[in-house]
């Protein structure tokens, strides 16, 4: 049996959960021993206590039997209704209402009505408007006798105290359970927290507090974030010491081409010149995002300063869209290094560039879009893979690379808990790629 359309109406929080799990088996047992005791125990007691209101209240007709008056017949019974706590007089019918009267929340009335009525074929109404006093008519041989009688002679005195005292301690114990609960939760959410924060590029203190099993969870996050740190910084140093054990022979072999004549000299200075950018897109990629914390930033002032750079080398790029709005926790020199790569792809590739910055109320979209040749939608998963070079899609006489820049790019993303997204320009009939980040 599924119960799929049941998740939506289920809370989505941890929090949520725990609180329904906590909160459902409570209000059920309350309600459980509240309808068996309402059913069984209050109303057999009142059932009980009517009953035997109803066998003294048949005695109390019967000594009236044979009475030649009503006079003579309230006579007879005076001693008897006073020992038996009856308050009785004779009235008019006019004066009897015409339905009984109980209060709609008082359903211990329904019972003593029923019970009065099946033990007393006499009585005819029967009045009960407060907790204090009761009504009954009777029908007799002289007349409609009326009889008043306290109302706890037929129910329990306070029915209301044990649901009172259920319902006050249940809540009390369902209010601890939750603090407990909630310290219990805590070491949870912390634990996420630390995670997505590091998934995000920060480093936030964390040491493993709670039940054995979150102590265990965190214990393996602080190994498996102490290995990648360990990981990435070997990655950065060996990167870096091959990109520097190679500045040095790539500067001799400059100055041993500025010994020969021009026309040799050119194409060679161009090689060595790409083997440079090509050692420093290594490094690019391989130091990730160690350029520093995320802060407060404007994406538009960061936008803004790429397509000034863009302009000042004399490429045809313009801001398009700009969404005022509050600044975002940001990184801005890897966002300036991302930005700086999909405007140089787009235009390499392209002969115009439209940027913009685009906001909703969860997210921040630099948007780069190009008049090129573009890409096919099957090949939107391999243009992230690092070392992958797009030949049939894209010019390679406009520029050098391995296929990194994008890479760099989707990890910068992915740093700030974001994405880098593709699809087809609908302006400009080339590439739009999109870096999604929440704000």
């Amino acid at each position: 049996m599924s119960f799929a359309w049941l998740k939506r109406y289920m809370p989505r929080s941890l929090y949520g959960r725990a609180a329904l799990i906590l909160v459902l088996p409570v209000v059920t047992l309350q309600l459980v021993v509240s309808v068996v005791f309402i059913q069984r125990h209050f109303e057999g007691v009142t059932e009980q206590m009517s009953r035997s209101v109803a066998l003294e209240l048949r005695y109390l007709l019967n000594e009236m039997q044979g009475a030649p008056t009503q006079a003579s017949a309230l006579g007879d019974v005076r001693n008897l209704s006073r020992s038996l706590r009856f308050d009785v007089a004779f009235v008019s019918e006019a004066q009897v209402p015409e339905q009984n009267l109980r209060r709609w929340y008082d359903f211990s009335g329904i019972v003593v009505v029923r019970t009065l009525s099946e033990n007393l074929r006499e009585v005819q109404r029967v009045e009960m408007p407060d907790d204090h006093r009761i009504t009954a008519y009777a029908d007799t041989q002289l007349g409609i006798l009326r009889i008043g009688f306290d109302r706890p002679r037929v129910s329990a005195t306070n029915p209301h105290q044990l649901l009172v005292n259920m319902l006050f301690f249940g809540v009390l114990m369902t209010v601890i359970a939750y603090f407990y609960l909630r310290n219990q939760l805590r070491p949870i959410t912390r634990l996420g927290r630390v995670a997505e924060a590091f998934g995000r590029g920060q480093t936030l203190p964390y040491s493993a507090s709670g039940a054995v099993e979150v102590r265990a969870a965190g214990n393996a996050f602080l190994s498996m974030r102490a290995r990648i740190e360990r990981q990435i910084e070997q990655r950065t140093m060996m990167l870096s010491g091959v990109s520097h054990d190679l500045r040095t022979p790539l500067t001799r072999l400059k100055l041993g081409l500025s010994m020969l004549d021009d026309s040799d000299r050119e194409p060679l200075e161009r090689d060595v010149e790409d083997m440079r950018l090509l050692l420093d897109e290594f490094l690019s990629f391989a130091s990730g995002n160690a350029e520093g914390e995320q802060a407060l930033c404007d994406p538009l002032t960061i936008m803004r300063n790429v397509v000034q750079d863009a302009v000042r080398m004399g490429n045809d790029a313009k801001m398009l869209i700009e969404d005022e709005g509050p600044a975002v926790m940001l990184n801005p020199v890897s966002i300036r290094r991302a930005l700086d790569n999909l405007v140089g792809n787009a235009v390499r590739y392209g002969n115009k560039t439209e940027l913009s910055v685009l906001r909703t109320e969860k997210t921040v979209v630099f948007r780069a879009e190009d008049d090129g040749p573009g890409l096919e939608e099957s090949q939107y998963g391999s243009a992230v893979k690092p070392f992958v070079r797009l030949d049939p899609a894209r010019n390679q006489d406009k520029g050098t690379g391995v296929g990194l820049g994008l890479a760099i790019t989707n990890d910068i993303a992915r740093a700030h808990g974001g994405s880098l997204r593709f699809s087809k320009s609908e302006k400009l009939g080339g590439l739009c790629a999109e870096i999604v980040i929440g704000a």
